[in-house]
């Protein structure tokens, strides 16, 4: 009777012992990931409700707001004008920086270059650093000041051009987005390329095909996985842009303090101190950016498929 029992502890050890690792990773989710979006969403169908002058005990309230925070939100004209900035800004960004690591892993999978090993270090370097002291750095390199571009530009008698307002502002910032992130793209798309089977390189050179042509009708169409994947992850990282214009905000009075969507969230919630119509913002970014990402997924699935059966 002793044996069968201990068998069926140990089996049921085994099989629970999966649930035990996952425990600790599931609660530090609930905790710090589950419950702050719930509770955002709570916040977002509520507001304070102020009786007489909103003094004394009780003069404040939490009370139900249904969609007044979110109604606020879609019509708020401030709103509107960031999102618009942000796509615009990602108009630059998404195209040059896919581009660029495109590019970039297409030459190092080449067997021509030399010193491979210094070259993808050296671009990826940037996506290490920090996206604040990236923005510092970048934003002294852009103020007429201190920058030493403008210092040989005025030596030569070159004019100057101000990167820190209007139309030119958008340049800068997007230039900080690709400087950073191109290496990180850069080796996803460089991953994919050395994990392509070497006999179809092999099959096209035989077949007399250029470098050039192995990596337009071979090399990309194989790693348009990769490409997706990284086009996702730009455009996330578009829509929740934050770093760049807030620390480049100090240093010039072009960037107005609601210039991103995240930007208004974080003025309204800790300027302005209207926490519930900050909560109703975020939670429309994020289902903008869910249903953005959904819907460029579906798109490349389709293709993908249609071009399985051919």
């Amino acid at each position: 009777m002793t044996q069968p029992s201990q068998g069926v502890r140990r089996s049921y050890g085994v099989k629970a012992a999966p649930y035990g690792f996952l425990l600790l990773a599931a609660v530090l989710f609930a905790l710090f990931f589950a419950l702050p979006i719930g509770y955002a969403v709570w916040l977002s169908f509520h507001k304070v409700e102020i009786k007489g002058l909103g003094l004394g005990k009780g003069a404040r309230s939490e009370v139900w707001a249904g969609l007044q925070n979110y109604t606020s939100t879609l019509t708020d004209s401030a709103f509107l004008h960031s999102a618009l900035r942000v796509l615009g800004y990602g108009a630059i960004v998404v195209p040059v920086m896919l581009g660029l690591a495109l590019f970039f892993a297409l030459l190092l999978d080449s067997e021509r270059v030399r010193a491979r090993s210094f070259a993808r270090l050296a671009i990826f370097l940037p996506y290490a650093v920090p996206g604040v002291i990236a923005a510092v750095l970048w934003g002294f390199l852009y103020l007429p000041a201190v920058s030493p571009f403008h210092y040989l530009l005025d030596t030569f008698g070159l004019p100057q051009p101000d990167l820190m307002d209007g139309g030119p502002l958008y340049l800068a910032m997007s230039n900080i987005a690709v400087w950073g992130g191109t290496g990180f793209n850069m080796i996803v798309i460089y991953t994919a390329l050395r994990s392509l089977p070497a006999e179809v390189y092999e099959a096209a050179k035989l077949d007399g095909c250029s470098e050039l042509q192995i990596a337009l009708r071979i090399k990309i169409p194989m790693v348009a996985p990769s490409l997706v994947l990284t086009f996702f992850f730009s455009i996330i990282a578009t829509l929740q842009v934050f770093n760049e214009p807030m620390t480049l905000k100090p240093l010039t009075n072009g960037i107005p303090s609601d210039w991103s969507p995240l930007m208004k969230v974080y003025s309204d919630a800790f300027t302005g101190g209207n926490i519930y119509a900050a909560s109703a913002t975020a939670v429309v970014l994020a289902l903008a950016t869910f249903a953005l990402s959904f819907a460029l997924l579906r798109v490349s699935n389709r293709r993908t498929t249609q071009g399985a059966s051919r």
